[in-house]
């Protein structure tokens, strides 16, 4: 069974995956199947004995590009669907205890390549109107495979959370004639307060309202689409940015700290979204402080209103000062 189901009630679709109850839980060091082929007894799911990036479907897929019939059929107010779609893994590397952060820019720069290249192939599918690129990080999030990874889904729709920056985006041009993620970004470079860290082409803030306390948003300073709209110099100071941003959650409590990463950009909507669309990737780890988690509870899962223990402010300098501290035992 892989089906999506409509819920009348919200508008949105749900996707059924029963068959992800059985995926790899925390194996072993040793047994991990996102590591090299070292011994050809023993496969994992990369066939070679060392690589930079490698992406593949995954085993335990919630869409695929020819679904099974779904097991219910549609009644009244609910519409049933194949599971249409892509569900790929991204490895970011061979070494099993790296992270994203500490791969260097680099390599950064090609996983950012390769996010690219997917997002154009995917994007063209028939199936597909939204390539959601993510990462989830940490065993707090839910991660079941410790090895240095993320993901793509190519959805048959765009999903509730894009498509609700998607409308409010377009609410804003017709009201005011402009980008709203360039006006957040003219804003937050002028206030300062919320400033994370920025370079040429990026800016990494605090939002004004953010949802989780140590929630970080970085967005290009010119309006870029998606991943394919940017220059290759502009690729290297995203690979610059996200180094420097992921180090300094690792320096914030002096662990690696969980998140998950989800990039938002134009949908495969031949060109409609184009004015709307603005490339940026939406950091939220779930740490309040180095020992307490902020869990989602009534207000937030009940309602859908977020409260959130740390001021904005406050957050982005503690963010900034461990950016610094960062660069001073580098340069040690």
């Amino acid at each position: 069974m892989t089906e999506r189901r409509y819920d009348p009630v919200s508008g949105e679709w749900r996707t059924f995956a029963p068959q992800r109850q059985d995926r790899t839980f925390l194996p072993s060091v040793s047994s991990c199947p996102l590591c090299p082929t070292r011994d050809p007894n023993a496969p994992t799911e990369i066939p070679w004995p060392s690589f930079d990036v490698a992406v593949f479907d995954n085993r335990f897929p919630a869409l695929t590009a020819d679904p099974v019939d779904p097991d219910v059929a549609a009644i009244g107010p609910y519409a049933v669907e194949p599971a249409c779609g892509a569900t790929e893994v991204v490895v970011y590397s061979d070494d099993h205890h790296a992270s994203l952060g500490t791969l260097g820019a680099a390599r950064i720069r090609l996983v950012v390549d390769v996010w690219a290249e997917r997002y154009a192939a995917l994007s063209v599918r028939p199936d597909v109107a939204y390539v959601f690129i993510f990462e989830n990080r940490g065993q707090e999030i839910g991660v079941t495979l410790h090895h240095p990874h993320g993901q793509i889904y190519a959805y048959p729709e765009v999903p509730p959370l894009p498509a609700r920056e998607l409308r409010v985006a377009r609410e804003h041009l017709d009201r005011h004639g402009t980008c709203v993620l360039c006006d957040v970004v003219g804003a937050e470079r002028a206030d300062g307060a919320r400033v994370v860290v920025r370079n040429e082409s990026f800016l990494a803030y605090v939002p004004f309202a953010a949802r989780f306390p140590y929630e970080v948003h970085v967005v290009a300073e010119r309006h870029v689409t998606s991943l394919l709209d940017m220059r290759d110099s502009e690729r290297d100071l995203l690979a610059d940015m996200l180094e420097r941003l992921l180090r300094s959650y690792d320096t914030l409590f002096g662990f690696p700290l969980p998140y998950v990463m989800s990039l938002h950009q134009a949908p495969a909507d031949d060109g409609e979204s184009l004015l709307t669309s603005h490339l940026h990737f939406e950091f939220t780890p779930i740490h309040r402080s180095a020992s307490r988690l902020k869990y989602l509870a009534g207000s937030e899962i009940g309602a859908g209103s977020f409260l959130n223990d740390v001021p904005p402010e406050a957050a982005a300098s503690e963010l900034r000062a461990a950016v610094r501290r960062h660069s001073t035992s580098a340069a040690d």
